[in-house]
């Protein structure tokens, strides 16, 4: 099936943090205080998707008082951490929006991501990922993860949507 078949029905996003919403760096203090890094652009395609009529989550495995700060700053109500079975999370997740496994999709970039990606309607991925990730990807990112990845694949949803022009529009006048 062509990407933009498989695109047009989404109406749910979803997305790992460490490798995908960050470059994958840990940060920890001496006080064990953990620190990661956000790309601004990827934080405005993300707002961009949601005023496209798309639902954003956020399922990770790790816990951290900065995600669900920069959660909340972008709008994303959507949020699951310290999460084990992502799958699990997908599926109460799906269940919550009376939505189907072929109307989401997920970006992951590790193993333990795969269950979700494997299910989903829209398999997402970066360049870093193990290539096993990889080969269970729809769609790999030219950007690595931290760097205009998660844009990247906002603004190719959108396209496929037919609502990328909208959302740019106010920029353009």
């Amino acid at each position: 099936m062509p990407l933009t078949q498989k695109i047009k029905p989404l109406r749910l996003v979803a997305f790992d943090v460490d490798g995908i919403l960050t470059d994958g760096g840990l940060y920890l203090s001496d006080s064990g205080e953990e620190f990661k890094r956000f790309n601004s652009l990827d934080g405005h395609g993300l707002k961009m998707l949601k005023a496209s009529g798309v639902e954003l989550a956020i399922i990770t495995g790790r816990t951290s008082k900065c995600v669900e700060l920069r959660a909340r700053n972008l709008g994303i109500a959507r949020l699951y951490q310290g999460v084990e079975d992502k799958w699990g999370a997908m599926q109460a997740l799906l269940a919550e929006l009376k939505l189907t496994p072929e109307t989401a999709a997920f970006m992951g970039d590790d193993v333990v991501d795969l269950p979700v990606m494997r299910r989903v309607g829209l398999a997402l991925s970066v360049p870093a990922a193990p290539q096993v990730v990889r080969d269970h990807a729809h769609y790999v990112s030219r950007h690595e993860a931290g760097h205009g990845a998660v844009r990247e694949v906002c603004e190719l949803i959108m396209a496929a949507q037919g609502t990328l022009a909208t959302q740019l529009a106010p920029y353009l006048k």
